[in-house]
């Protein structure tokens, strides 16, 4: 039977199949693995206070690199996803009841690690009426109240099952940077983010704009699950028809054979041929490389953004 190809797709009915031969992983995607003191000074102030991080739950390269510096992806909510996206390591199930002391705790170790910017994120809560809009907004307090200096980057779900209450909850807690990943082209959807809409996220990162203009928004899409360049393209545009700030792109990796297959490694030289296209349409901030994931080099990267947001406003 030949293959229907979907605008944005490469061959959308071999892209999914987990038990098809892996492409080779060139040597632009190898990464050592973590060893260093400041690393293990990390594990150790993390596992101290309980928390968990998506930098080991999703299986992260960078985690080595970024642990080294005193920098961990907080995930809160517990460990358990009520999701099954194909291409996502973290355990699906049924997750436990909320930890209310769980934002101070993440608080106490942004505190120890004297973070200049925190990202959190969480797992998908469809199985709480809010979606945990509560608990990010509790923590993000916790954080302000304890560490007023550092900045606070939130990579939400996308609250599908919850009312717009739930998302103005978020907002009103003012983090710096809201970020909402797309993850992939929309084409893709069924097999990569089944329990996901496409058009919802856009909206989601759309409202946010409309609640609060000064919150800087951010998504990311991976590459090498199928899509085309055509595809990558018109996410990028309806990005910024949703006036989207930030892009990420990266090389989605495969957690295990169980999990949706790896289509292709997508060139260093295709990623800089993104990044520029995206520049071009308007994003004020872009990091498109292979091993880049939405919270890698975030700090910098948000010191960048608002640079270019005062350039863009003509402000010193």
């Amino acid at each position: 039977m030949r293959d229907i190809t979907i605008p944005g797709q490469r061959h959308p009915e071999k892209a999914h199949r987990p038990d098809q031969e892996q492409p080779k992983k060139p040597a632009w995607i190898r990464v050592k693995a973590p060893t260093s003191q400041g690393y293990k000074d990390t594990r150790e102030i993390l596992r101290t206070n309980r928390l968990s991080t998506v930098c080991e739950e999703a299986a992260c390269p960078n985690v080595g690199e970024c642990w080294s510096q005193g920098h961990a992806t907080m995930m809160i909510m517990g460990d358990i996803c009520t999701r099954g996206c194909s291409f996502c390591n973290i355990a699906t199930g049924r997750p436990d009841a909320l930890d209310v002391f769980e934002p101070g705790r993440v608080a106490q170790a942004v505190e120890k690690l004297s973070l200049a910017h925190v990202v959190l994120t969480s797992v998908d809560r469809d199985d709480l009426a809010d979606g945990g809009a509560e608990h990010f907004a509790q923590t993000i307090r916790a954080i302000r109240h304890r560490s007023p200096q550092t900045t606070i980057e939130i990579l939400t779900p996308d609250f599908l099952k919850c009312g717009p209450e739930a998302l103005a909850v978020v907002v009103a807690a003012k983090p710096d940077v809201f970020n909402h990943n797309l993850e992939t082209v929309p084409g893709l959807y069924p097999t990569v983010r089944p329990g996901a809409r496409y058009f919802h996220s856009l909206r989601l990162l759309q409202r946010v704009k409309e609640l609060d203009p000064d919150i800087f928004t951010k998504s990311g899409i991976m590459v090498g699950l199928g899509e085309d360049g055509q595809g990558v393209r018109q996410v990028m545009d309806d990005m910024r028809a949703a006036d989207v700030d930030f892009l990420t792109i990266g090389q989605y990796l495969q957690p295990t054979p169980k999990h949706h297959r790896v289509d292709r490694f997508v060139t260093p030289e295709e990623f800089a041929t993104y990044e520029k296209s995206a520049y071009g349409k308007g994003f004020l901030m872009v990091s498109a490389t292979p091993l880049t994931r939405s919270s890698y080099h975030a700090g910098d990267d948000f010191a960048r953004l608002r640079a270019a947001r005062r350039e863009k406003l003509g402000i010193a």
